[in-house]
C-alpha cells in the first residue's frame, strides 16, 4: 500500500510517498503555498497520481507533550483531508522532525538557502520512515 506523509507548514508543506512495499519514500515534493485550500487540492492530486491509500499527517506536539496552536491547525487539516479523500489518516507525533531534517541537510553540505527549499520534504520523509518502521514492528509476531 502506498502511504503519504504530510509535514504541514504555514508556507511550505512537505510530502513523502512510500513505495508499494512500504519500505522507503519513493517520491518527495514540497507544496509552496499559504492557502489551505490549495494545499488540499494539491494533496488530492498527488493521491490520485500516486495511488495513495493512507495518510500520515504530522502532529507537532510541544516538547512536554501538550498541544499548541500548530497541532490544532494540523488536526483541522486532518479532518478536511479525511472528509475530502475518504482515506484513513494517522496523526503522527513529529516533534523534532524539522530539526533533524535541517541537521541531515547541513551534514550533507547544504547551505541555508538550499536547505529551505527541501527541508519540509526531508521532514516528511523522516515522519514516513518512522511510521513505516512502527508498522513493520507491530506486524512482527
Amino acid at each position: 500500500m502506498k502511504i503519504m506523509a504530510i509535514d504541514y507548514g504555514d508556507a511550505h508543506t512537505g510530502i513523502a510517498i512510500s513505495d508499494r512495499l512500504e519500505t522507503l519514500a519513493g517520491f518527495t515534493t514540497v507544496i509552496n503555498t499559504r492557502r489551505q485550500e490549495e494545499v488540499v487540492t494539491q494533496i488530492q492530486s498527488l493521491i490520485a497520481e500516486h495511488g495513495v491509500e493512507r495518510l500520515v499527517l504530522g502532529y507537532p506536539k510541544n516538547m512536554d507533550g501538550t498541544l499548541g496552536p500548530r497541532a490544532e491547525k494540523c488536526a483541522a487539516l486532518g479532518e478536511i483531508l479525511q472528509e475530502t479523500t475518504g482515506l484513513p489518516l494517522v496523526l503522527w507525533d513529529e516533534r523534532r522532525s524539522t530539526v533533524e531534517a535541517h541537521a541531515i541537510l547541513f551534514g550533507n553540505g547544504k547551505n541555508g538557502k538550499q536547505r529551505k527549499k527541501i527541508v519540509d520534504a526531508v521532514a516528511a520523509s523522516l515522519m514516513l520512515e518512522g511510521y513505516l518502521t512502527r508498522r513493520r514492528l507491530e506486524a512482527e509476531p
